[in-house]
């Protein structure tokens, strides 16, 4: 008995050793079925098998080989394609697999935080948008929120057909983006989701790039405390216990007929969130880095608003990572800058969000980037305002004018120079197309002026030229400085004859109140 029990053993172990050490070939779940290629440019393709496994790519009459590394890795680059499709890509190693109704034509990202991942149901008219997202030629990717400080390899996740049961939880500032492409070019459109709400823009970037840059290091240090001493373990005990005590003095005050106190809120592991630097970069980006892409659009700045003067470094330093990284050159990247929110300040005040906007606007500086202005598209009780068919249209109009060569204006006005005259001051913009003009009244509405004593009161202002308005106030005699929308929620009324509002601006640089955060 004891010796067919050991013949059985090794006759078991002979069935399981062959496929224990049988490799199989993966790939990342940007590649799956209904995926779109980026057209005309090499896209790269790569995956995982066995270490010296040859590998062969095809699709559309050509075919590519490599050979798995030392760690399993291979990848090829496909040569450009037409856009068109569907085409199916073979990838045969090991294994073999076969990825249908792929299509090629034009690939973007949208990333950011909670507004860009605000859904196509939470937009404005959901239920006629989904009625006609009859769209086929466009695809959905949707990246799941996850943090990591490893560089992720993969995510859970595959490419949709754009349908009315599928467009309800896609981004609505996505979708609306790729619609009007897709509208307007006639080609397939791929659009790569991986947003996360209420996320700071240092989770976006590789922690080793924060580490090496010495501006981020009080930032950094900061989360190295956190990051020693937190104990999510000890916090979940605090929270329970905090919730027992409530519990009970809440059914004491219900029998005694008193209002309830609010609910104690479970702790949020820091750690694991979406603010600490390099988070999402390596769980929500890293998996992507590299798929062919034509650009990105990018929704954010919310949550760093508190730290606007950093933002100024913080944001084109991400921003130039993800150029770096992905090795495709300096693609599109266009931003919407933050819309008005919260209550009208009565008087002229200092403002977290103005400056917030002013470091987006900065950061034109790097080339290829667009902005799309929403000063006006915003509600002053919701953070997330609905109207993300407008703010889509906006980005849109970048692209089309930029980077598919569409004789169309793009850009908001944007300040440009000014001169003291006496008691006024005469502002030159750029970007205006045909004309500035105001909406509501005739007057512009939304300047202040100050002079050297730096007290802004608000300003008379009229337009005197096609892109010059004049600026005065008769409590200021000798005027230094201008600023247009500096509020949160500023009430101003420059536009330019296509309806894109002016850019918020000031026209001095004296430390702002975010000028010392980190």
């Amino acid at each position: 008995m004891k010796r067919f029990t050991v013949l059985l053993g090794a006759l078991l172990l002979s069935l399981v050793l062959p496929t224990l050490s049988r490799a199989e070939l993966t790939m990342p779940n940007v590649f799956t079925d209904h995926m779109v290629l980026q057209r005309n440019q090499q896209n790269p393709v790569w995956g995982w098998d066995d270490p010296g496994t040859r590998v062969t790519v095809a699709i559309h009459g050509q075919t590519h080989t490599a050979t798995a590394d030392d760690s399993g890795r291979w990848r090829v680059k496909l040569n450009p394609l037409e856009a068109g499709g569907p085409y199916t890509l073979s990838v045969r190693g090991t294994s073999a697999r076969e990825l249908q109704d792929v299509l090629v034509g034009e690939v973007w990202v949208c990333s950011g935080q909670s507004n860009m991942a605000w859904r196509v149901a939470q937009a404005n008219d959901p239920d006629l948008e989904q009625l006609t997202a009859k769209y086929p030629q466009i695809r959905l990717l949707h990246v799941p929120n996850r943090a990591s400080q490893e560089s992720e390899k993969n995510f859970d996740g595959a490419w949709q057909v754009c349908s009315p049961e599928t467009v309800g939880n896609f981004s609505a500032v996505g979708y609306f983006f790729g619609r009007q492409l897709h509208q307007t070019l006639g080609v397939p459109i791929g659009l790569i989701n991986n947003a996360w709400g209420g996320s700071s823009a240092e989770a976006w970037v590789n922690r080793d790039l924060l580490e090496q840059d010495g501006r981020f290091t009080g930032m950094l240090e900061q989360w190295k405390k956190t990051e020693a001493t937190y104990d999510h373990e000890k916090a979940l005990a605090d929270y329970n216990v905090r919730l027992r005590n409530w519990q009970e003095a809440d059914k004491a005050a219900r029998a005694e007929g008193k209002p309830s106190t609010p609910r104690p809120q479970p702790p949020r592991d820091p750690l694991t969130g979406n603010h600490r630097p390099g988070n999402l970069y390596g769980g929500c980006l890293h998996p992507i880095i590299g798929y062919g892409i034509r650009g990105a659009i990018w929704y954010q700045g919310e949550s760093n608003a508190g730290r606007a003067y950093q933002y100024r470094e913080l944001f084109p330093l991400m921003i130039t990572n993800w150029r770096d990284e992905w090795q495709q050159g300096d693609f599109p990247f266009y931003w919407v800058s933050l819309a008005n929110f919260r209550r009208v300040v009565p008087a002229p005040a200092e403002s977290t969000w103005a400056e917030l906007r002013e470091a987006q606007t900065m950061t034109l500086s790097l080339p290829n980037t667009g902005e799309a202005i929403i000063i006006d598209l915003g509600e002053s009780d919701d953070i997330h305002p609905r109207n993300k068919q407008d703010v889509a249209k906006r980005l849109a109009r970048h692209a089309l004018a930029r980077d598919y060569g569409f004789d169309i204006h793009a850009a908001s006005p944007r300040y440009e120079s000014h001169e003291v005259q006496g008691n006024k001051i005469v502002l030159n913009f750029q970007d205006v197309g045909a004309t500035l003009q105001t909406i509501d009244v005739r007057e512009p509405i939304g300047f202040t002026i100050a002079g050297e004593d730096r007290v802004f009161v608000p300003a008379d202002a009229r337009i005197i030229a096609g892109n010059k308005i004049e600026v005065s106030s008769p409590v200021v005699a000798k005027p230094v400085a201008v600023r247009y929308a500096w509020a949160d929620n500023p009430v101003c009324n420059v536009r330019n004859n296509l309806l894109l509002p002016l850019t918020p601006f000031r026209t001095d640089e004296w430390p702002g109140i975010t000028a010392e955060a980190k």
